[in-house]
């Protein structure tokens, strides 16, 4: 062996001086090349993104204003609370959330990682016994020992059946865990984002989150996912690195030679290659809010052109929407290009420091045991013993070094983390807020005053300082309140009336002149901010401009937002709706496609169908509903 080694070795030695020049060259060319990308990429970049800057600005109505709007002091130099990343408001959000997904110690989660915990803990003993009977194995075939070599391999058969088990339940439980910390967040963001209308207030009230469906879907998913995986991904590097420690310095031991040189190598390049890549590290939490929110923009404008298909077809509106579609792609692409330009140096940066500057390290400390052994040789230290040693050593140094490189990796995955959170926890903090009625938008003035009302400020911010109260006696009672909008445009500045059971109240006006908004004020939809309200809650039945059509079957949309075990308690039979659909004339809905037959009614029933069905709903829940209310006249 040894002589076939030295003549390929010869044979290279050969070749290189043969072809020394031109190596020489292809070494010095690369390098040139690889420094002018360095130095001329941020360049070009810098440049194309100048050039697609003044193509923004030309082209302001495609983009959202977060991308335009460069020149906003607040975003040009955000504040350094404001950017993810590994700080304080970091690890009070992470809290939060982890209050969230483990509610106590003695719930469903808690015990989902007491069992993913076991398991990894095993698999360290795991690979410390592979460790040791790998070298077992490549002792007895450099000694020649048949019969003790075939037992060896005996064993790593056999213990590969607990090995496979114990590997496929660490991804198993990682994948439950990840699944049941997303159903606690998911349960969590739905009940706050349907309490007290949330949703509807959020997007109208409140200007903080845009994009919320994609928080609430890819967002959570994300930050569910990247926790179960960082907990393995930082919990079983402990173990392997603690346990290995001890298997390494008893192995040492062994040899009768210093231990206190080899961890203090490995502890010094540790230190110092954790030390450089955290200085050069990128922010990588700020990149992926960043690529999360374009990603979340881009999803938005194809919802808008399913969601207004038939409008854009009539209008021939194409070009114009897929030069928003592209131009929304174009963003996320030059987010995305930028961060892998990012990636890329830091990557390279990353594995020549723990791939090979570690594995080096590695070689030296494994060998010194051999080379600097206290202990005279003897005839029992042969050829197999050391290559018994330097083959158990090398494997738990390598599982080791593996350990160590990925707690130093998950540092890039645990900022990346700390993006996807920002967003999650704003997300709650929102809607906890816009649930108490607690609104933060920008508006184009921060006054506007009329002859009768003004709006009162606090900071930037309007207050809401009418009264809202819930009448018993079904009265509609309006007492000097403003119709203003949630621009806080102060559409009226006082209107007082005064509504009894069996009334009827027509209002007629030009566009804009606040008949919507009134609704919307009775309704709660809209903040109270001035005079006094009151308005029987539970008495009044809103039927909108655009009929909502709820996903189900044709009884399901007659009596929205009822369902079918409140239609029963209320004893409404078939027959009551059918006498309904005759009055509204849809009895030939009914007869076509019967009450039980679910269809996407958006796009089956007319805009006159859906018009007459919001009556169906109206006499549903004001004439069966309440047959004997004396309310179901007020409309």
């Amino acid at each position: 062996m040894p002589t076939v080694v030295s003549k390929l070795l010869e044979r290279g030695e050969k070749t290189i001086n043969g072809h020394r020049t031109v190596i020489s060259g292809a070494i010095i060319g690369a390098a040139l090349v690889t420094y002018a990308y360095k130095v001329g990429y941020p360049l070009l970049d810098s440049l194309f993104h100048k050039k697609n800057k003044e193509t923004l600005s030309l082209n302001n109505n495609l983009v959202p204003n977060n991308v335009i709007k460069k020149d906003d002091s607040k975003r040009k130099r955000p504040t350094k609370s404001g950017i993810p990343n590994l700080n304080l408001r970091f690890i009070l959000e992470f809290i939060k959330l982890i209050r969230i997904m483990i509610p106590s110690p003695f719930c469903t989660e808690t015990a989902l990682l007491g069992g993913h915990t076991t398991f990894l803990f095993l698999r360290t003993f795991l690979s410390i016994y592979v460790a040791n009977l790998e070298g077992a194995i490549v002792k007895y075939i450099v000694s020649n020992e048949p019969k003790l070599f075939i037992r060896q391999i005996m064993k790593w058969f056999a213990v590969a059946i607990p090995a496979t088990f114990i590997n496929s339940m660490i991804k198993y439980l990682e994948s439950r865990i990840a699944l049941s910390f997303r159903t606690r967040l998911v349960e969590h963001s739905y009940r706050l984002y349907f309490n007290n209308q949330s949703y509807y207030r959020v997007t109208v009230l409140d200007g903080r989150l845009e994009n919320c469906a994609q928080r609430l879907t890819d967002d959570i998913e994300t930050v569910a996912n990247t926790v179960s995986h960082l907990y393995g991904q930082i919990t079983k590097p402990g173990f392997d690195i603690l346990l290995m420690g001890i298997a390494l310095a008893n192995l040492v031991k062994s040899r009768n030679t210093n231990l206190l040189i080899g961890p203090a190598i490995l502890t010094g390049v540790v230190l110092v290659s954790a030390l450089v890549l955290r200085v050069v590290s990128p922010k990588f939490g700020q990149l992926v809010a960043q690529e999360a929110e374009k990603k979340g923009y881009l999803r938005h404008v194809h919802g808008r052109i399913v969601s207004n298909a038939e409008e854009i077809a009539f209008y021939g509106g194409h070009k114009v929407e897929q030069s928003h579609l592209r131009q929304a792609y174009r963003i996320l692409v030059e987010h995305l290009e930028h961060m892998f330009g990012v990636k890329l140096w830091f990557v390279m940066l990353e594995q020549f420091l723990m791939k090979y500057v570690w594995s080096g390290a590695g070689m030296i400390v494994v060998s010194l045991p051999i080379l600097l052994a206290t202990k005279p040789k003897s005839k029992d230290d042969n050829v197999s013993e050391r290559t018994h040693y330097f083959t158990t050593a090398k494997n738990l140094l390598i599982t080791g070094s593996n350990a160590v490189e990925r707690l130093m990796s998950s540092y890039k995955d645990v900022v990346e983390l700390a993006g996807h959170t920002a967003r999650v926890a704003t997300m709650f903090t929102v809607l906890e807020e816009a649930s108490r009625g607690i609104y933060h938008k920008t508006l184009v003035a921060k006054k506007e005053k009329a002859s009768e009302f003004e709006i009162e400020f606090r900071g930037d911010q309007p207050l809401a300082k009418g009264k809202l109260i819930y009448s018993t006696n079904h009265e509609i009672i309006l007492i000097n309140v403003p119709i203003v909008t949630p621009n806080c445009d102060i559409v009226c500045p006082s209107l007082s009336l005064h509504l009894t059971p069996g009334q009827h109240l027509l209002i007629t006006g030009p566009n804009g002149c606040g008949k919507s908004s009134l609704f919307r004020i009775l309704s709660g939809l809209w903040p109270v901010y001035g005079g006094e309200l009151h308005t029987p809650k539970n008495s009044m039945f809103y039927i909108p401009q655009r009929p909502y059509m709820v996903i189900g079957n044709l009884r399901d949309q007659v009596i929205y937002p009822d369902t079918y075990a409140d239609m029963i308690n209320k004893q409404v039979t078939e027959e009551d709706l059918r006498k309904i659909m005759r009055m509204v004339h849809l009895e030939h809905i009914v007869e076509r496609d019967t009450f039980h037959e679910v269809k996407d009614w958006t796009d089956i029933l007319s805009g006159g169908e859906k018009q007459r069905m919001a009556i169906a709903r109206l006499f549903y829940h004001k004439v069966l509903g309440n047959p004997g209310s004396e309310s179901s006249g007020i409309f």
